[in-house]
């Protein structure tokens, strides 16, 4: 109860002074609880915590079986709380499907993946209901709309195992729209076995894009930032001269452009597209690597 209380006054959910979780009832056998608040709005609102982390756990956040809506009254929160990915994607025209997913790999993974194009709203890996396993599809969708498209058209196809992603959007009828919009797309993203239709929109560069490999926490110590570096650099020196690296690192308070992203500058575009063809899809720290070529004016101009 402390825990909902402080979360909903910290993320200004709260309506009025004062608790707004009134009373929990809890059932440690079953690992359920409910939990009753002073208001109906209030209670909507308290659905944008499904998801939440508490104790280490992504809590799952429901309607009571017997829930009867009240007239009137919105059904889903109307907020967003920072961090928090919903278990449950609702129906709608950037509900994503992911299909065609190795079984082993878990909800973590996936995400990782996932959120390479974005942050993430909600995520749902479907499971078997006997066995928790994964069925080997999902479906998700994007904070920011705009990523949806992108995300389709760098995802679908991609060669993951022995396995082919079909990743389109979940909505009936969207499918010629979703074709159309990747088409459109102007994003060049690598992996294996990808057929991009809009590739020729983004040629190959001598400057090439990693992405999925760090995480802005990585690069804050300094000495892991240069064990970085220089990992980079040797790895990519197999498939050519590295001319220069860039790793953006984080700044506190200031939106750091390409932070958690790596640039290389090979001394030719054959050379950097031997680097994304031996890179794109491997695995670094347990994270799939997804590559991009940029324009060399824009790397020099530090346009990350």
């Amino acid at each position: 109860m402390d825990f909902f209380n402080t979360q909903m006054r910290q993320f200004a959910i709260a309506q009025a002074p004062g608790n707004p979780v009134l009373a929990v009832q809890i059932d440690l056998n079953k690992n359920f609880a409910f939990l009753e608040f002073r208001s109906v709005d209030e209670t909507t609102q308290a659905m944008a915590f499904d998801g939440i982390l508490f104790q280490g756990q992504s809590l799952k956040i429901r309607r009571p079986k017997d829930y009867q809506p009240v007239p009137g009254m919105a059904e889903t929160p109307s907020v967003h709380v920072p961090g928090v990915v919903s278990t449950v994607v609702p129906d709608s025209a950037h509900k994503i499907f992911i299909g065609g997913l190795p079984n082993y790999l878990n909800e973590d993974q996936v995400k990782e993946l996932l959120t390479s194009f974005g942050e993430l709203k909600a995520f749902n890996l479907v499971k078997d209901s006997a066995t928790s396993l994964s069925k080997g599809y999902a479906f998700c969708e994007y904070i920011d709309y705009n990523m949806t498209d992108q995300a389709i058209a760098g995802l679908n196809g991609m060669q993951l195992g022995d396995k082919k992603l079909i990743v389109q959007r979940a909505s009936v009828g969207a499918k010629n729209a979703t074709q159309n919009a990747a088409m459109q797309a102007a994003i060049n993203i690598q992996v294996p076995g990808l057929n991009l239709s809009g590739q020729s929109e983004g040629p190959a560069t001598d400057v090439l894009c990693l992405m999925n490999m760090v995480t802005p926490d990585e690069l804050q110590d300094e000495e892991e930032y240069e064990e970085i570096v220089e990992d980079v650099r040797q790895e990519c020196s197999k498939y050519g001269v590295v001319r220069s690296i860039e790793i953006p690192r984080p700044i506190d308070g200031v939106d750091v452009p390409g932070c958690g992203k790596i640039f290389v500058e090979f001394s030719n575009i054959l050379e950097s597209q031997k680097a994304q063809n031996a890179l794109a899809g491997r695995k670094f720290n347990n994270r799939i690597v997804v590559t991009s070529f940029i324009d060399p004016d824009k790397y020099h101009r530090r346009e990350f």
